[in-house]
């Protein structure tokens, strides 16, 4: 798996979120420096598990509506002398 990776926008708005966060909830302000380093160090040990989990929802919904799609095949089969 690659690096996650932001957009500069990105990282700010996540960066400000995380500043937010740090004064809301500990009342402690969280300088932008700071807040990369913080950022990165979840994107990198905390993302892989946040990822994956999206990964294995899609691949979920994948597998239910390729099963949907492999009935409506069955169901348009036209029938013959052949046995699957």
């Amino acid at each position: 798996m690659s690096d996650i990776d932001f957009s500069n926008e990105e990282k700010d708005t996540l960066v400000h979120k995380l500043s937010e966060y740090f004064r809301d909830t500990f009342d402690q302000e969280l300088g932008q420096f700071d807040g990369e380093f913080l950022l990165d160090f979840i994107s990198k040990e905390i993302g892989p598990y946040y990822y994956n989990r999206g990964l294995y929802d899609a691949r979920g919904i994948l597998e239910s509506r390729l099963e949907v799609l492999t009935e409506a095949i069955y169901e348009i089969e036209k029938p013959t002398d052949f046995i699957r």
